[in-house]
């Protein structure tokens, strides 16, 4: 494999070892969302803690449709309530200011802004309802206001409850606030595959077929960067891994030799028909 690597210091406060055609701004883009997704992803496991020692009688009134947002002051508060009729019932609210500070709020919010991100989530969940209703996996889904006005909406595999870290499908959706989805942005391998968290061993995502690390790619390696020795995301032109340098993670891509890897596909094709 041929290696080539530029030092970069990204706006991300993050180092990065990249090869010189790898596409660096697609992959910072994604890279600032899967950030985003993390924290949330965090807030979501905190507050749902809290939420598990609350009284049992009050989950029959829960939906799908729970949410986290940042308010004016950047402060997370998670929602649990359900989507019906048109109408956003809450039932929980909790402000989550880190993991031992999240305390459960009596504030009402307002209602216009529980009722469309519940009726846009309801919307994201029936596009991909296709694949969740032919698999057992356990998705998380994380939404945000963008600044055109309308709503992106992730729907990701989560960290299923036997320990399996699971690729191959992520469900991306820009809906406006009147429903119409904008832009479609889902990937399907056509199948789900994963890795048993257990032992810390080295893993490579296959994302072969594509030229660019996804967006749900990145989130994966960053997720469970700790969970694995090495997180390598394999794409058709590039390697990327998650490495730990002292207390902190660089970015490494490395350029795959096309010519090469053709060159040798040919060799191994030529070898199989002379043995037929």
């Amino acid at each position: 494999m041929k290696r080539k690597f530029l030092f970069i210091i990204i706006s991300l406060s993050l180092n990065t070892i990249q090869a010189q055609k790898f596409d660096l701004k697609d992959f910072n883009k994604k890279f600032k969302t899967a950030e985003w997704l993390y924290k949330y992803d965090l807030v979501a496991w905190w507050s749902t803690d809290s939420l598990m020692t609350k009284d049992k009688e009050k989950f029959k009134q829960l939906g799908r449709e729970w949410f986290c947002f940042q308010d004016s002051t950047n402060t997370w508060h998670s929602v649990y309530g359900k989507y019906e009729n048109g109408k956003y019932n809450q039932v929980f609210h909790f402000v989550v200011k880190s993991r031992n500070e999240v305390s459960e709020s009596k504030e009402q919010i307002d209602t216009s802004f529980l009722n469309v991100r519940g009726k846009v989530l309801k919307i994201a969940f029936k596009q991909m309802k296709y694949v969740s209703d032919s698999t057992s996996i356990r998705f998380n889904h994380y939404i945000r206001k963008n600044k055109s006005g309308n709503f992106d909406i992730y729907i990701f595999p989560a960290f299923q409850p036997n320990g399996t870290a699971i690729y191959g499908g992520e469900f991306i959706y820009e809906i406006s606030p009147s429903g119409e989805i904008v832009r479609n942005n889902s990937y399907y391998q056509g199948k789900f595959r994963g890795y048993k968290t257990d032992k810390p061993v080295e893993i490579k995502l296959d994302y072969r077929e594509l030229k660019k690390p996804t967006l749900g790619g990145i989130f994966f390696a960053w997720y469970y960067k700790s969970y694995f020795s090495k997180i390598f995301i394999n794409t058709k032109e590039s390697l990327s891994t998650p490495f730990k340098d002292g207390n902190k993670y660089i970015w490494i891509h490395v350029e795959k030799d096309l010519k090469k890897i053709a060159k040798s596909k040919r060799k191994n094709n030529r070898k199989k028909k002379k043995k037929n």
